[in-house]
């Protein structure tokens, strides 16, 4: 497994806090693979604290290089301007140009494979296979309707580093007037048009548990994404409707007791 590692991206302080009941959440599974933390330059030392105890390789990873046009058109007013989000809120920490540091894991050629994970994701299951899915591998983005399956969602996929395609994402990334409406989601979706699906269960979106209840399956669930609204903040407007997930994530940001995942209750409140 030395030639295969986790990859996630930590921001600020808020994320840093993600990746660690993430990397707790893996380290549980059991697997052998490395654990890498990209960091901006943004995150305090002191934040970064807990992840290093966890004994993860912090990265240093610095904005892309792109235009101050392209800057501007990805500012967060700006942005969220010309493409509202409806589904859901995103929280004040939110600045869409650090999303796409994230592309800086192709820059990791000492990995034969990455698996790359939101910090605002939890592991529940082993999910070491993916190291054996081809680049570029990412679960659809399902959260209202089954009719979303045609588009993925960055929070999982499977990488393979080089740097040459590094390079070529740049080249695309801030090509003239080019617009990436949700950042890198939107440009990993056309940089890999002929992306490979990954099971929803490898990615399952939070809002799944009460738009499309019938499709959560806990026995099946390897990884639960907190989109939208984080489950370290709070009050915000959906707690009552994700208590339980969020209940979930608090037992891994303690580094409490989990319970087995097949005997949680459903959306429904019955047993899966």
């Amino acid at each position: 497994m030395t030639r295969h590692a986790y990859a996630t991206l930590v921001t600020n302080a808020d994320y840093a806090r993600g990746a660690a009941a993430l990397v707790r959440s893996l380290k549980r599974t059991g697997t052998r693979a490395e654990i890498v933390v990209l960091h901006t330059g943004g995150v305090a030392p002191a934040a970064l604290a807990p992840l290093e105890a966890l004994g993860v390789r912090l990265v240093a990873a610095g904005l892309l290089a792109t235009s101050d046009a392209f800057n501007e058109r990805h500012a967060r007013e700006k942005l969220h301007a010309d493409a509202p989000f409806t589904k859901g809120r995103k929280p004040a920490f939110h600045t869409p140009l650090d999303n796409f540091v994230k592309l800086r894991l192709w820059e990791l050629e000492e990995y034969e494979r990455v698996v790359f994970l939101d910090a605002d994701t939890i592991v529940l299951r082993s999910i070491d296979r993916l190291f054996s899915y081809p680049e570029f591998s990412a679960a659809p983005n399902v959260c209202e309707s089954l009719a979303d399956f045609h588009r993925l969602n960055s929070g999982v996929f499977v990488a393979k580093p080089s740097r040459s395609t590094f390079a070529a994402m740049l080249d695309r990334l801030d090509s003239p007037g080019a617009f990436w409406r949700r950042t890198d989601q939107s440009f990993l979706e056309a940089f890999f048009p002929d992306w490979h699906g990954l099971p929803v269960f490898d990615n399952m979106l939070q809002y799944v548990w009460f738009n499309l209840p019938e499709l959560w399956d806990w026995t099946s669930v390897r990884v639960i994404h907190y989109q939208y609204e984080k489950p370290w903040e709070n009050g915000h407007p959906k707690v009552e409707r994700l208590q339980p997930l969020i209940d979930l994530w608090k037992a891994f940001d303690a580094d409490l007791p989990v319970p087995d995942p097949g005997t949680l209750p459903g959306p429904a409140g019955m047993k899966e």
